[in-house]
């Protein structure tokens, strides 16, 4: 059954209620060494390269808006991979479907994409079909420490990608929720990227992430390439969206937990690779 979140005055507000979460199980990787981008970056087009190393992840005591998932603060040590540096859009979603013929999204009309929307981020896609996607790409969903990191832009402690103030001119979310009808979501690249090179990794759309919402997450201190659990009822998604006037939402360390087969206007996702 799929959960329909994108009608309006539908549940789509109560993807933005969060409750404890974390990872059971942790698995322990090898961290490889550091690799140069200028040998590898051409194979991979559209994508940003996040260094192999340690950061810290989640919500530390100092967090004026922490929730309880969100810590305790740890450090985690992830290998080096890619991300793309823009959400997956339309245009590359519409070839995922014509080359496979997976169900476009109920959002679209006759197999097609709204007219000039080439450039936008596809939403309207669960987690199912996110990972579809990902797999006929040959890449998958990043985890949520991967996400996270990416997110930091390689700079400790910052509430949000570019800094602890919020900044409308930097992320698409509803600033005054007055303006809602007249918003939606931007192409990729309309606002500034993070220090990585990613743009929109806040607001526009939530993101899908590959693990499932677990109970012990941030039970453990230091870990290397932490993933969630093998089972679970409901899988995560990141960012926050251009619905959101919750400024909290957008924060890099806040956690969403909503059903996979949840299909909404707000959600999107996008993919990485390993070199």
């Amino acid at each position: 059954m799929r959960h329909d979140w994108s009608r309006p005055g539908a549940a789509v507000c109560s993807v933005l209620l969060l409750a404890v979460a974390s990872v059971a199980g942790a698995q322990q990787a090898s961290v490889p060494p550091a690799i140069d981008p200028a040998q590898i970056v051409q194979e991979h087009p559209g994508m940003v390269l996040v260094p192999a190393g340690e950061f810290k992840m989640g919500s530390g005591p100092d967090e004026a808006w922490v929730n309880e998932d969100e810590g305790p603060q740890r450090v985690v040590n992830l290998p080096a991979f890619f991300i793309d540096q823009l959400e997956v859009t339309n245009r590359e979603y519409k070839q995922f479907i014509d080359a496979t013929g997976w169900p476009a999204p109920q959002s679209w009309t006759k197999n097609q994409y709204p007219e000039n929307a080439d450039f936008v981020p596809v939403t309207s896609v669960t987690w199912w079909d996110a990972t579809a996607y990902a797999r006929w790409a040959k890449k998958r969903l990043p985890t949520e420490a991967e996400w996270e990191k990416a997110a930091r832009g390689g700079v400790e402690g910052r509430r949000y990608p570019w800094g602890d103030d919020l900044d409308s001119t930097r992320c698409n979310f509803l600033e005054d929720p007055a303006t809602k009808p007249q918003r939606g979501t931007r192409p990729g690249g309309t606002y500034p990227p993070n220090p990585f090179g990613l743009c929109d990794i806040v607001g526009n759309v939530w993101e899908w992430v590959s693990d499932w919402y677990g109970s012990e997450y941030y039970g453990g201190g230091d870990m290397n390439d932490p993933r969630g659990p093998d089972t679970g009822s409901m899988r995560i998604v990141r960012g926050g969206s251009w619905v959101n006037d919750d400024v909290k939402m957008l924060r890099c360390a806040y956690r969403h937990k909503v059903p996979p087969d949840t299909y909404a206007y707000s959600i999107g996702f996008r993919v990485v690779c390993v070199p």
